[in-house]
């Protein structure tokens, strides 16, 4: 089934959409909003999956469906982690600055717990207060899992993925770097992320849902043009299951935790990757880019996003079809 959460107060209003995407049904008898229908998702969820087929059989109420009246499909999670599930990706940016990448990375996945009361809606503005600090989109593909017990182990974790969706994770990459020097984590390098108009369920993807993960290109264009199509499986280091794993291992998750992906990254012919105008699948952000630039010519070439920039994130299922919606988001800039 696929969920959305329209604009309504701080943690949206939950609705029912169609397969196609074009009609909604209301859901507020069953759950008013996404997290409580988390909460108590053994109970919600046979509800909200009948009423489901019933809009795509045209035998309830329904309204036309807008992605522009979308809140994120939780507004606000009490629990949001971004993985780094693509090793490609990191290992341009140590090879851009001569370093190597650890061994233990290839084991043990890179992950940090992100802010989450302030996400910002599939097609809201990026708002942002300087083009110096580095504005740069990340695709990635996330999850939400109900509760989850300290502990489990990748195959137990995988019964707990419930809902599946897209994210723009917005970087600040000027300020990262400081950050990372002090050892401590992201809190000023990361702006509020957004995601995907609606949330699925592994099932709805069908075989696309392949190995815990999504065997299908995330499609990114950047002011009109094709960016980006990277395979969300291929060179997938660690899959979602494992993420999850990872995440819960010292602690239990509660139910609407989000855990993301990372940069989708696909390597291409042992080398750095190609540009999509080149035949490459292109990339899913922009120091992707700038590090290929950086590790052929010597310089960044690349600039990160600027006042009036837009970009947009999608997925297509085998006949075309968008299965999340559309993010789109356009960097604007922020007065205090």
């Amino acid at each position: 089934m696929k969920l959305a959460s329209l604009k309504d107060g701080r943690d949206g209003q939950l609705v029912i959409v169609s397969r196609d995407l074009s009609k909604a049904a209301d859901a507020g008898d069953i759950a008013p909003t996404l997290q409580a229908a988390l909460d108590e998702w053994d109970v919600t969820a046979p509800q909200l999956a009948a009423r489901y087929e019933m809009l795509n059989a045209g035998q309830i109420e329904s309204f036309a469906f807008d992605q522009a009246e979308c809140d994120s499909p939780l507004p606000r999670a009490y629990t949001w982690m971004d993985g780094s599930a693509y090793l490609n990706h990191v290992e341009l940016v140590r090879k851009a600055r001569g370093a190597d990448v650890p061994e233990s990375f290839y084991s043990d996945p890179l992950m940090y717990q992100g802010g989450s009361d302030t996400f910002i809606g599939p097609r809201d503005a990026i708002e942002a207060i300087d083009e110096a600090h580095g504005i740069d989109m990340e695709a990635e593909i996330t999850v939400i899992t109900d509760d989850v017990p300290m502990g489990v182990n990748a195959d137990e974790a995988a019964g707990h993925i419930k809902l599946v969706m897209l994210v723009n994770d917005v970087s600040l990459r000027g300020l990262i770097p400081n950050e990372l020097r002090k050892g401590f984590g992201f809190v000023n390098g990361k702006a509020s992320s957004a995601f995907s108009p609606v949330a699925v369920t592994p099932d709805e993807l069908g075989a696309a849902w392949s190995g815990n993960t999504i065997d299908l290109p995330l499609l990114v264009d950047y002011n009109g043009a094709p960016f980006g199509k990277a395979n969300a499986k291929t060179d997938m280091t660690f899959d979602m299951a494992q993420l999850v794993a990872h995440a819960a291992k010292t602690r239990h998750l509660c139910a609407g935790t989000i855990i993301g992906s990372g940069t989708v990254s696909n390597k291409f012919e042992g080398g750095e990757g190609k540009t999509i105008k080149d035949g490459g699948a292109g990339y899913s952000c922009i120091a992707e880019i700038r590090m290929i630039e950086k590790i052929r010519t010597g310089d960044f070439i690349t600039p990160f996003m600027r006042f009036g920039d837009t970009v947009g994130i999608e997925m297509n299922d085998a006949t075309g079809q968008s299965i999340f919606g559309r993010i789109e988001n356009t960097v604007e800039k922020y007065e205090p």
